[in-house]
Parts: structure tokens; sequence; C-alpha cells
């Protein structure tokens, strides 16, 4: 079953109150269901702009603002699973910093018409998540979203540089990765995008980039922000040639849409001109189960 599935080059947004901030929530999730998107993925903190409805302190303190988003969880929550309702979408929404048990995590909230499905955590941190907003590595569990069409995974912005969380979500029956971004530099973008690539060739799979772009001067944390969206598949059969089924330019605000046929993936992961899919299976397990003998010799 085809699946046409909407993700957002997001600007962070100043707003200068709530009320404001969820007219321009249903404006975009609006625009995306009049393209007929059933799926839309927004990208990594874009819930920081909420922190521009705060108070001038707390714009400049990083850390404190993870405590302040986190006790909007219940109405960010309560936003887009009436959202979800209203346009009878499914919403990966951004994903907004949460505390529990004292520790901050980073979780992308999924929503269906029938409302608030499941989240996903961020396994690896950046660097700047770590050592200067404290945000943490959640417990490695993995979530797989199933609907009508087939099933998901999400990994979130550093997440998809690794093959380990794509590799079990697809070996679970996942046939897309949707991988939500917030970078700055140009090299940032582009390790999600090679990530993604990656990731698409070695499970032979559907991946999908949601990134944030422009500029929140306002903002200490995300103030510069580059990117920009892509639908990556495996290079195979009846599928295009280079892996990309469609791509945003850089910087510019909106939403790219596109209709993903499952079936051509179902097809290429049984008899495609590679099997990189069974391969990749075969020896992860292999490579888990076995010991491997490393061999040192100086030269």
């Amino acid at each position: 079953m085809p699946l046409t599935l909407a993700t957002a080059q997001y600007p962070i947004t100043e707003h200068k109150n709530w009320d404001e901030w969820v007219l321009h929530t249903e404006k975009w999730v609006a625009h995306a269901a009049q393209q007929k998107a059933q799926l839309l993925l927004f990208p990594e903190y874009g819930s920081m702009e909420l922190v521009s409805i705060l108070s001038p302190e707390i714009r400049q303190d990083i850390r404190q603002q993870v405590i302040e988003l986190s006790a909007l969880q219940g109405d960010f929550c309560q936003v887009f699973e009436g959202l979800a309702r209203k346009y009878q979408v499914c919403i990966v929404a951004p994903s907004l910093p949460v505390v529990e048990d004292g520790k901050p995590y980073n979780r992308a909230f999924v929503f269906s018409p029938k409302g608030l499905i499941g989240h996903q955590d961020k396994f690896f941190m950046t660097r700047f998540e770590d050592e200067e907003w404290g945000i943490q590595s959640a417990p490695k569990v993995l979530t797989l979203f199933e609907g009508d069409w087939g099933s998901f995974g999400v990994q979130i912005c550093y997440d998809v540089e690794f093959g380990i969380g794509a590799q079990r979500l697809c070996s679970a029956g996942a046939s897309l990765i949707l991988a939500p971004s917030c970078t700055e530099t140009i090299r940032g973008a582009t390790r999600v995008h090679v990530g993604a690539r990656a990731r698409a060739l070695e499970n032979q799979s559907y991946v999908v980039v949601s990134q944030t772009v422009g500029l929140a001067e306002w903002s200490p944390a995300v103030d510069i922000n580059y990117g920009y969206t892509a639908m990556y598949c495996p290079p195979d059969k009846n599928l295009p040639e280079e892996g990309i089924v469609a791509q945003k330019p850089p910087q510019q605000a909106g939403w790219l849409v596109e209709t993903l046929d499952f079936s051509l993936i179902e097809t290429v992961r049984a008899d495609g001109q590679v099997f990189n899919y069974q391969d990749h299976q075969r020896l992860h397990n292999q490579f888990i189960s076995d010991d491997i003998t490393l061999i040192k010799r100086l030269i």
C-alpha cells in the first residue's frame, strides 16, 4: 500500500504567546493535509520555538529551558493529538526535551487519528547536547510504529549516523526510517544525510530526513540552523538509480511531499540486484553471536 509522506524543512519561529504558536502549528499541519499527506514528519528540536514565549531570563539559560519545556509536555501533546484527529493524519511531532526521574531526554512523540501512540527517545548525544545542554542518552528502547501500509521507526538526528538502531527496527519489520534532525552547519547536515543514505542502502528501506532551517537569533541553543529535507531509498530495481526519491533545496521553509510505494521495497529485499537487507541481517547476527579474533601485525 502506498503512503503519502510530508517532511518539514522547518524554521524555528519566534512567537508572542501560546495561542500564536498553536495557530502557527495548525497552519503547518493543515498545509500538509491539503497536499493529501498521511504521515507528517517534523524536525528535531522544532519545539524550541516555544522558548520564545518564556521570560527573557529563561531564554538565556539553556539548561533551565529544558525544565520549562518539559513542564509544557502535557499541553504540547494535547495540541498535536488534536491536530492528528482533526486532520486525520499521523504526526511525528518536533522533538521535545523531557525530564523523567531528574534526567533530561530528547523525545519525539508520535500521534495518529487515534491519539498519542508512543514516542522514541534519542540514544546518542552530540557534544553540545551532552557537554553544554545536559541532555542525556535515553534507555535503549526502540519503538516500532505499525500502520496499514507498513511499519516505521524513528532515529533522531545523530542516531541515524549509527547503523544499530535502524538495523534492529528493520529486522523487526520496518521498511521506513524517519530521521528528524537539527543541525547548524553544512557539515552537520551532511553527516545526517550521509547516515540516512547508508541506512537506506544497508536495510533496503526508505529513509526520510526532516531538518530545521534559518536563524533564530533570540535562542542561544538553536540560533543557527542549516538543513534540507530528503527522501532516500536503495538504488535498486524500479527505484531511483542514485537512491534519491526527492530533495528540497536547502534553507527553504516548507514541506516536501511524496508518495512512497512500499511494494518496491518488498521487491528489492526479496529479489534485488543485491541482497543488502538479507546479508546485513545475517552478518549482524553472525558478528554478535560469534567471537571475533583480532590479530595485530607490526609493519
